[in-house]
């Protein structure tokens, strides 16, 4: 006899058995068994229903946590809806409803569509972060922070959107317009909370050897969490004022040819009242707030920037004085929005030289660099030895890190000697000028 599959009838009977019988449903309690947990990235139920991306991704963690089943494993694998942010307000916003009730009826909608997708997950553990049983528990979190100091109310440049209201993160700003609606976005100081995430650093780190990831994986968060160790060190300003720095490379300082400020930082706007060139420097600024961060650093190519006529900074070491700059891959919102340039030992100011023209003075001998920068990536470990660094010259890098931080303490210009810093927004020491 010829036997039809008719995948209506045989994809129905499976998920009312699942269903009925709660296949999926997890007991936590069990530890009779490994425990294995899968955890997919949340959608948001903001539209219509679910789009193939979403399968795309939910169909290879059911065939993990299937497997793991199989293999003997107590399996937690949940699902969620991230139902409390910009996409659902701008969802009630384009449709004129209230996101109360569209908010619900999308995710029973969403959940009806994984279940005909047959994905084997854990629906008595579903949660909505619109949902005050779910959301109380991340002010509870936030309010605990904030009472151990961890939360703060800073002023600080963010990624503003006057059209949807709201701050962006860098991953909603494409080509300086929003990932929706495609609305103008700029960067402008706005008071905000933020985590002092640098202080978890260690833990993080720490916590990237415990788990089973692609190691490709661990190196992009160890990146992101940006843990370092350096100087940071204050600069006087000729004519008044100060700034610090913050630098992993304090063996180079005797290299430094030229300074970096942040365009949107506080510093710049405290020095343009001296400046020689204010209408070159103010239409700078401008086109830097139209650049989200990830423009102004990882794509950086162009390496612009503008010199700040008639302002020079003092360097401590042996009193020199050289230009300051205001270039759009410094930050104001990391480390303290300024930096050294010392671009015979770092590419990206090895070319920012270039193109401004802006001498050179190599300090670590090792190699020729009349056409790349010699970088510590190149010469940390390997014996190079400091030249044109006054009494430093003839120490090996290493000792010559801890020779110049003690001279730069002694000095009264540097009292932090070690710390963490956040790659990306690194809350403290937001470069105000003194």
């Amino acid at each position: 006899m010829e036997k039809i599959y008719n995948p209506r009838e045989i994809e129905k009977k499976w998920q009312d058995f699942w269903a009925e019988h709660e296949t999926f449903k997890t007991d936590v309690w069990d530890f009779s068994k490994p425990k294995y947990y899968a955890l997919d990235m949340f959608p948001y139920p903001s539209g219509v229903g679910l789009h193939a991306g979403h399968p795309e991704g939910y169909t290879a963690t059911d065939i993990m946590s299937r497997m793991k089943r199989m293999q003997g494993y107590n399996v937690l694998h949940p699902m969620g809806y991230d139902s409390f942010g910009l996409p659902a307000e701008q969802y009630a916003v384009s449709t004129g409803n209230h996101p109360n009730g569209f908010t619900q009826e999308n995710i029973e909608t969403f959940s009806k569509q994984l279940r005909e997708l047959g994905i084997d997950y854990d629906w008595t553990k579903m949660i909505a972060t619109s949902d005050p049983e779910f959301y109380k528990w991340t002010q509870w979190i936030f309010k605990q922070l904030y009472l151990d100091g961890y939360a703060k109310y800073v002023d600080m440049p963010v990624n503003w959107c006057e059209e949807l209201g709201t701050v962006l993160s860098n991953d909603e700003v494409i080509d300086g317009k929003s990932e929706r609606g495609g609305y103008p976005v700029i960067r402008k100081n706005m008071k905000q909370w933020v985590i002092n995430q640098p202080a978890f650093a260690e833990k993080l780190l720490e916590g990237l050897d415990e788990i089973d990831w692609p190691e490709s994986t661990k190196d992009i968060q160890r990146h992101w969490i940006g843990k370092s160790e350096g100087v940071e060190v204050d600069f006087e300003i000729v004519g008044g004022g100060n700034f610090s720095i913050y630098t992993t490379c304090i063996e180079t300082i005797y290299g430094i040819t030229f300074m970096v400020l942040a365009p949107d930082g506080q510093i710049v706007k405290d020095l343009m009242p001296r400046v020689q060139n204010p209408e070159e420097v103010q239409a700078y600024i401008d086109e830097t707030l139209k650049k989200n961060d990830m423009d102004r650093t990882e794509l950086n190519k162009t390496k612009s920037g503008c010199m700040l006529k008639g302002l020079y900074a003092i360097n401590p070491v042996n009193g020199k004085a050289v230009p300051l700059f205001i270039g759009d891959f410094v930050l104001a919102s990391y480390g303290t929005g300024a930096v050294m340039a010392v671009p015979s030992h770092d590419q990206r100011d090895f070319e920012y030289a270039i193109v401004h023209n802006i001498p050179m003075i190599q300090v670590i001998e090792g190699r020729d660099v009349s056409e790349c920068a010699f970088e510590k990536y190149d010469y940390l470990g390997k014996g190079c030895r400091l030249i044109n660094s006054e009494e430093f010259t003839g120490l090996t890098v290493e000792e010559a890190k801890e020779a110049i931080t003690d001279k730069l303490v002694k000095k009264g210009v540097t009292a932090i000697q070690y710390y963490a810093v956040d790659n990306k927004t690194h809350s403290e020491n937001c470069g105000k000028m003194m």
